[in-house]
């Protein structure tokens, strides 16, 4: 049997294209179980898995833990700002307070780009990178592609364009990696202030036109103005951002073929994707939230495979 080649998951920049295909498989397997009348599996029945929480999280959060719930494991979940990290309590002490605890998985979401790489060189438990600043978000990326995936077959030589806030997102790198190494061409597209000027350097194109954009691509991975993370003005206001980058209905009836919209969630209705685009028979948003569960039930399986490695 086949294998993961690492012990952590801490960015897409760190697995093969065969470990992403193995995850693949694994998820195939797991998506039956879990719309099976009895969704639960006893394969991480004596894994126990923290999950570190130091940035407010809805989805991502809820997904690992339902995963973790259908594979049997105990679960201690963990909020910084209940915590004694509110009090000044370092990040290593907290996560070694926990494993005294014999915790054998972190799942950590930190505000801090490189937060879990040095959690990996520091503590035995396998780690899962659940969001690391605008660093990596890797397995949304892969939910995404597994998406990609069952909606349109193979990944290879389809076009996926990433359209908005690609300076302060940490799915956009993320996408590009997996997507590249899975044999995508990738477009990111938005206003010239929020795509950092590296990204010309990562073998994707480049692009400030929405409607071309949408005519060239197969799928539309649509990101959220995340306004939380923005300490100067990149554009004059919501309402121009719309106006120019805005995914609408009329745009996409305008095409001369049919596209796929995706959306990592949250969605800012009528700001960067309108209610009538979000919720057409186009959009796979909520298909990304579902294969989310089975994705990273398949992730932490095979990491718990890693665990005595």
């Amino acid at each position: 049997m086949k294998s993961f080649s690492t012990r952590h998951l801490i960015g897409i920049k760190n697995i093969t294209e065969d470990d992403i295909q193995l995850i693949f498989e694994t998820a195939d397997n797991f998506k039956e179980v879990i719309n099976r009348p009895i969704k639960k599996v006893p394969s991480l029945r004596d894994i126990t898995v923290a999950n570190l929480f130091f940035e407010s999280s809805t989805r991502t959060r809820v997904s690992f833990e339902l995963a973790e719930r259908r594979l049997s494991a105990d679960i201690v979940n963990f909020t910084a700002s209940s915590s004694s990290v509110s009090k000044g309590e370092t990040l290593l002490d907290t996560v070694n307070n926990i494993l005294a605890m014999k915790v054998d998985m972190v799942v950590m979401r930190h505000p801090a780009p490189g937060a879990c790489v040095y959690l990996s060189r520091h503590i035995p438990a396998n780690i899962i990178n659940a969001g690391d600043g605008t660093h990596e978000h890797p397995t949304q990326a892969l939910l995404d592609a597994y998406s990609i995936r069952e909606t349109l077959g193979d990944i290879a030589g389809r076009k996926v364009a990433i359209i908005g806030d690609i300076l302060h997102s940490r799915v956009a790198l993320s996408n590009v990696f997996c997507l590249k190494k899975l044999g995508a061409r990738v477009r990111v597209c938005g206003p010239p202030t929020l795509i950092p000027k590296y990204y010309s350097e990562l073998g994707v194109e480049v692009s400030h036109q929405v409607r071309e954009t949408l005519q060239w691509c197969d799928v539309a991975n649509v990101l959220r103005i995340q306004l939380e993370r923005q300490d100067i003005k990149y554009f004059p206001s919501l309402r121009e951002y719309h106006q120019y980058f805005g995914i609408t209905r009329e745009m996409l009836d305008s095409l001369d073929k049919e596209i796929v919209v995706m959306h990592p969630g949250p969605i800012n209705r009528g700001v960067e994707i309108t209610s009538d685009v979000a919720d057409s028979r186009q959009s796979i948003i909520l298909q990304q939230v579902e294969n989310g569960v089975a994705v990273r039930m398949a992730v932490l399986y095979l990491l718990a495979g890693q665990k005595s490695q």
